[in-house]
């Protein structure tokens, strides 16, 4: 239904996504995952064909049509009566091909029927959103894509929106920060850690941390064993007097640790600036400019590490 391979999109220097490839079939529930900035909204964009990718390509079916329940409530209109939201005012809904009596059709969203007539702007917000559900749901489609789905949903409607997930026929796409509404509706989690990559994981939000951090794990184990072969190489044979760490030699190992926190501090600072996603809209010179501070950060922190690494293995040899 949707194909993506090697898809690569950039802003200005960043590079949102990077070499990904993603075959979604009929029936997938698929989670969008990551932290503010790292480019949820980007990529639900490229697999529904409102943006193009700078590389490769994203194909959709010619038999693909979509609907992306509206958070915003911007058809919601308050003088507008529930009957007129529903049925453009008459008795009867078309419910994805199914003819059905409107107030029975309330029914299935948990309202009293007597609310056909009354105006939207009375309900609740929690009304509004399940009145806003059932409106979505009742057109023909086969892809749903969601964009925060669960903001502002009472308990009530929180279920509800899961039940109908759960019977939709065709593919669903969520952007979401609620863990457990992921865990209960995906099959599929794409987690972005804003360096581009996305990792492509079976199941829920909770599989992803797992991959997540267990990757982390193996890395650090690496490091380790790396550090272990490097102290277990044989050495060559010792001088016949004690060698001394020169005098920048010296000062490095005194100072990269501070250095190395601060920039460790500077990279933090840099990623929660980055994480306004309203941040490359309204100032991309500043989207850019902190981009590029966090890379050199990054690129200047290994380097520190890896040279208070060897004065560390000199002082201790």
């Amino acid at each position: 239904m949707i194909v993506a391979e090697h898809v690569l999109k950039t802003y200005g220097e960043r590079t949102i996504i990077r070499d990904f490839s993603l075959r979604i079939q009929r029936g997938d529930r698929i989670g969008v995952v990551g932290a503010n900035g790292s480019g949820k909204t980007t990529l639900l964009k490229l697999l529904t064909g409102e943006l193009q990718p700078d590389t490769g390509s994203v194909t959709l079916a010619k038999t693909l049509t979509g609907v992306m329940i509206d958070q915003q409530r911007s058809l919601m209109e308050p003088d507008r009566t529930v009957r007129q939201v529903l049925a453009e005012g008459g008795d009867w809904i078309d419910v994805r091909g199914i003819r059905k009596h409107v107030q029975g059709y309330l029914k299935e969203f948990l309202f009293d029927p007597k609310i056909v007539d009354m105006k939207v702007g009375v309900l609740s917000g929690g009304e509004r959103s399940r009145l806003l559900l059932a409106r979505e749901f009742a057109r023909k489609s086969n892809l749903l894509v969601l964009d925060e789905p669960t903001n502002d949903l009472d308990l009530e409607t929180l279920d509800l929106l899961q039940e109908v997930i759960a019977d939709y026929e065709g593919t669903v796409l969520i952007v979401s920060h609620d863990r457990d509404f992921l865990d209960r509706t995906v099959t599929i989690t794409l987690g972005l850690d804003g360096s581009g990559k996305v990792d492509v994981v079976a199941g829920g939000y909770e599989d992803w941390e797992k991959k997540r951090d267990q990757g982390r794990k193996q890395a650090a184990t690496v490091r380790v064993e790396r550090s272990k072969d490097t102290q277990a190489a044989p050495s060559p044979p010792p001088p016949p007097k004690s060698t001394k760490l020169s005098y920048k030699d010296q000062r490095d190992y005194e100072l990269l640790p501070a250095r190395i926190e601060e920039l460790e501090a500077a990279i933090v600072k840099g990623e929660a600036i980055l994480s306004d996603p309203e941040l490359y809209t309204k100032d991309p010179q500043k989207f850019a400019n902190i981009s590029k501070g966090i890379e050199n950060a990054r690129a200047e922190k290994d380097a520190a590490e890896e040279r208070w690494l060897e004065l560390a293995e000199m002082v201790e040899g």
